[in-house]
């Protein structure tokens, strides 16, 4: 049985992959900044399996070599550390763009120290969907790549940060002959695993409650967190699985999300104003056939995953 290390051990689809890994029998590291913060890391321990095949190994993505004890003598490594959502920061290069750039390199140069036999990088629609002709070009497919000038113009310094990311990390696995699979996730939506929710789960949560009155003006792919987890499982164990994977369900603009939970959970005080920062609203879609050819099953709808989402923030307190 393989034993695989998952990066950001706290991080939504980390958390998932490790719960999945163990699950399935497997022994598991993962890193964190801070192994005995138990109020962050408690969660982890508690999964089915934990007890018996889970490792946590402290690492931070700025430091180069942090990671070669985790990744010393492992099968595959999931990389899915990577900082989100920080969209009114000021010091963006140091909070978002360094991070995912050089966490990146740092994490892929201690895989090839360790000669890890596959490695799967956890990057975004973010670096494919982001371009002037976007609309003239749809469905995006994997080909595609986001325009970092364009994100520059518009302040999507995630999207710029995950799209310079990513190719660097296919600049580095060439140079070293590594095997590198890439799944690109959409908007990831689902039930929380953590005691608090994370970035992307908090801005739903903030949406829902009316927090600050705004919804963002975007239009964009959305993903149940289960796909997600069952595409990087997919891409790690599939040994016909290669390059880049689109995993993303239907697209859609936040107002049309909004419309729908209303009608089905009208109590809540929905953000009722859409944000006149110019997000990016331009329809597109997203073309699944790569992955659906490996033997990915269908993809589960806009309701099931906002629906599994709401529930979960009901049970634990946020709703």
């Amino acid at each position: 049985m393989p034993e695989y290390c998952v990066t950001g051990g706290t991080g939504f689809i980390a958390a998932y992959l490790v719960k999945a890994l163990l699950e399935k029998g497997h022994t598991v590291r993962t890193t964190v900044r801070d192994p005995g913060d138990l109020g962050k890391v408690g969660f982890l321990l508690e999964l089915s399996g934990a007890k018996e095949r889970l490792k946590l190994f402290k690492a931070d993505l700025l430091v180069e070599g942090s990671f070669d004890e985790a990744f010393h003598g492992v099968d595959g490594v999931f990389h899915t550390a990577s900082p989100v959502l920080v969209p009114y920061d000021d010091n963006v290069q140091a909070t978002l763009v360094d991070p995912c750039i050089k966490g990146t390199l740092n994490v892929l140069s201690s895989c090839s120290k360790a000669n890890v036999k596959r490695v799967v990088l956890t990057s975004s629609c973010s670096s494919i969907r982001y371009q002037d002709d976007v609309q003239q070009v749809s469905p995006l497919n994997e080909s595609h790549w986001s325009d970092t000038e364009y994100c520059k113009r518009y302040n999507l310094w995630y999207a710029y940060a995950k799209t310079i990311g990513e190719q660097e990390a296919w600049r580095k696995a060439k140079e070293s002959g590594m095997d590198l699979v890439v799944v690109n996730p959409s908007f990831v939506v689902g039930p929380l695993l953590s005691p608090q929710p994370t970035s992307s789960m908090y801005m739903i949560l903030a949406i829902i409650k009316g927090s600050n009155g705004e919804y963002p003006n975007t239009t964009v792919g959305f993903v149940h967190i289960d796909d997600v987890i069952a595409a990087h499982l997919l891409a790690m164990e599939e040994a016909k699985a290669s390059g880049r994977l689109i995993c993303s369900s239907s697209v859609a603009h936040w107002s049309q999300i909004i419309e729908m939970l209303r009608a089905k959970y009208p109590s809540y005080p929905y953000a009722n104003k859409c944000s006149s920062i110019k997000g990016d609203n331009n329809p597109h879609s997203m073309d699944t056939k790569k992955i659906t050819q490996l033997g990915f099953p269908s993809f589960k709808t806009l309701e099931q995953m906002f629906d599994d989402c709401i529930k979960s923030f009901q049970e634990k307190g946020y709703l």
